[in-house]
């Protein structure tokens, strides 16, 4: 048994002293959605301060605790706050919560965050259902001994997010009359925001929007067979296609404003992914 898995069955032990409760649906909130976790019909709620050997995040408005409840009819854990690789930790620590998620008998892990965007006729507050991504600048956690209770040593990444899910994604925006866009997220591994030169490039890859999150934890969750889908918020236009310089602070801002419409989007597409 490899250190990691060791290290994954000792935090998942921790809670499930805590609580029982097992999700259907794994869910992530990224920038601007930490108080989504307020309207779930809570059942218990765990800090990662409290699981052994947990990465705790170090970012602005990302709470750090699970989540355990229904939105409608579904099991729910979600993640009030990531670990990002920019931080310091390494990238099996960065996708350690998807991995415990999934042990604890989630079927579906549903990303958020919020983006650049690369595509010019992409604009701020927009949201981008994520077709595929491009990991760049940041290691597969995939590396090292394969932990053979997870997934295989070399798993098929042609359809990392669901094209069923993404189908179901698509009907609750249109009746909820919400347009979206789709494309391909870039996880580039921050905390700096790229240069306009970067972002050139990322644009000719066929990167739609670019962020510091996300494709390193669909890339552990497609491992252990779990179906992965995303939503990206478009917080700002990457660096050169704005003139303007780039801050944090826009980003939870734009995150913020968008946020009712982002809940709404979420919670109407996980009551139907409960259905499939």
């Amino acid at each position: 048994m490899s250190k990691i898995y060791k290290t994954l069955k000792k935090s998942l032990k921790d809670i499930q002293e805590e609580t029982a409760f097992k999700p259907k649906v794994a869910l992530v909130l990224g920038s601007g959605l930490g108080d989504f976790a307020e309207g779930i019909r809570v059942e218990a709620s765990i800090d990662y301060a409290d699981i052994e050997g947990f990465p705790v995040s170090t970012v602005p408005g990302h709470r750090g605790r699970y989540v355990f409840g229904y939105v409608g009819d579904v099991p729910v854990v979600a993640m009030q706050g990531r670990v990002h690789y920019y931080e310091g930790y390494d990238v099996s620590d960065v996708v350690m919560p998807i991995r415990l998620m999934g042990m604890m008998g989630a079927e579906v892990l549903f990303l958020t965050n919020a983006s650049g965007a690369i595509n010019t006729s992409f604009s701020a507050g927009d949201f981008m259902l994520i077709r595929d991504h491009i990991l760049l600048g940041v290691p597969s956690p995939l590396i090292g001994t394969n932990i053979d209770e997870l997934g295989t040593r070399f798993p098929d990444m042609s359809e990392v997010y669901d094209a069923g899910i993404r189908e179901t994604i698509r009907g609750a925006a249109e009746d909820l009359q919400m347009g979206f866009r789709e494309g391909v997220y870039i996880q580039v591994s921050g905390p700096n925001f790229e240069t306009p030169a970067e972002i050139r490039a990322y644009g000719v890859l066929g990167a739609d929007v670019v962020g510091m999150s996300t494709a390193v934890e669909a890339v552990a969750a497609n491992h252990m067979g779990l179906k992965v889908c995303g939503i990206s918020c478009i917080a700002n236009m990457a660096a050169g296609i704005s003139q303007n310089k780039l801050a944090h602070e826009e980003v939870q801002e734009t995150a913020n404003r968008r946020a009712p419409d982002f809940k709404k989007l979420i919670t109407e597409s996980i009551v139907r992914i409960g259905k499939i």
